[in-house]
């Protein structure tokens, strides 16, 4: 801890890259509150509350802790009671009908996959299965294994009815994998179950993927979040408290309010198969894992955009990808390539959130 400034980097367990940074000062009006680490989503989230009174600020953050495991349950991948593993069992046979948070994931989801053209793709989960397998048995899948796995992926085979509320799949062995997208929609959710309950002001931090709003208290004028450096390794490492948490001091600090931000990379997430490093991110036009850029950091109004951006670009790669971001509106990313020492990558606009 920083006895000057009052500073400690609080970081997560989770696949992403970005960590909150927050002042330890004693608390004034309006109260801030924050939670301890609570597992959801497969990572850890950490939720900060300023409120009138401590009482809405623990009832806010129990409002959004509640909304980030409702989202687990109707969306994980990994639980077999979830209501997502319900539709990837027997959607390719009949229509799903699901909750109105699972549609509308999946809406968003098939936007991001027309603007991202297919960059983004929530049916992967065939080829998520695919390289499981082979880490297991630490050996890459066959050509005719990842032809045959890809004919069951595309987003186009999805098929959505809005008056009936249900998924169909048009294609046998399709699955969907949303966790691209869900946590960010997880995280967008509790804001708003925040700002229901009273709050003023508060960061949600799921693994890494954040969202804040209002001012913070203690007289800061913005969130400040921090962006590791994909190439810190833990030998560079000052403090016994970065070792334990497993990540270093910041690349920069970014200077946040009423955004959200998101970071994938494939220097946190992935598999050694046959000597290889493979990517948690697939893409589904090759069947093999993007590895065009180490860390791609997403600026967004909201957080399921910055989710869903972030994979798009590091599977579009760095010229096709900042074209894209350039086209939207409030959004800029901060791309670090792959080559060590190559320096940043931002958009224009990126500059005025970089303290």
């Amino acid at each position: 801890m920083n006895t000057k400034t009052g500073r400690i980097v609080i970081a997560l367990l989770g696949v992403s890259s970005v960590m909150a940074l927050y002042s330890f000062a004693r608390p004034k009006a309006p109260v801030e509150a924050d939670s301890s680490y609570r597992l959801v989503m497969g990572t850890f989230a950490h939720i900060i509350a300023v409120a009138p009174d401590r009482r809405t600020a623990d009832k806010s953050i129990d409002a959004a802790l509640r909304q980030l495991q409702n989202i687990e349950t109707l969306m994980s991948y990994h639980r077999a009671d979830s209501e997502l593993a319900g539709v990837n069992r027997s959607a390719h046979k009949q229509p799903v009908k699901v909750s109105k948070e699972t549609f509308e994931v999946l809406q968003k989801a098939i936007e991001f996959s027309r603007l991202s053209d297919g960059a983004f793709d929530v049916t992967v989960g065939p080829l998520v299965d695919l390289w499981r397998r082979a880490a297991e048995a630490n050996s890459a899948p066959t050509d005719s294994e990842l032809a045959d796995t890809r004919s069951k992926i595309g987003y186009q085979n999805l098929i959505l009815d809005a008056n009936e509320m249900t998924v169909r799949f048009a294609v046998e062995g399709m699955k969907l994998d949303l966790g691209a997208i869900a946590k960010g929609y997880g995280i967008d959710k509790a804001v708003e179950a925040m700002k229901t309950c009273g709050a003023v002001g508060g960061l949600v931090d799921v693994g890494g993927d954040i969202r804040c709003f209002g001012k913070p208290s203690k007289g800061k004028t913005h969130w400040l979040i921090g962006l590791q450096d994909p190439n810190d390794k833990i030998e560079n490492r000052k403090s016994k408290i970065e070792n334990s948490i497993g990540m270093g001091a910041p690349l920069l600090v970014l200077k946040l309010t009423d955004a959200a931000v998101a970071t994938s990379g494939h220097y946190r997430r992935f598999a050694v198969i046959g000597g290889k490093k493979q990517s948690h991110i697939i893409d589904t036009k090759t069947g093999y894992s993007s590895d065009k850029l180490a860390s791609v950091t997403i600026i967004a109004k909201d957080a399921t955009a910055a989710d869903a951006l972030a994979t798009a670009v590091s599977v579009m790669g760095a010229e096709k990808g900042l074209a894209l971001i350039e086209k939207l509106p409030e959004t800029e990313a901060i791309l670090i390539p792959a080559q060590p020492n190559s320096g940043l990558i931002k958009t224009p606009g990126a500059e005025k959130y970089i303290k």
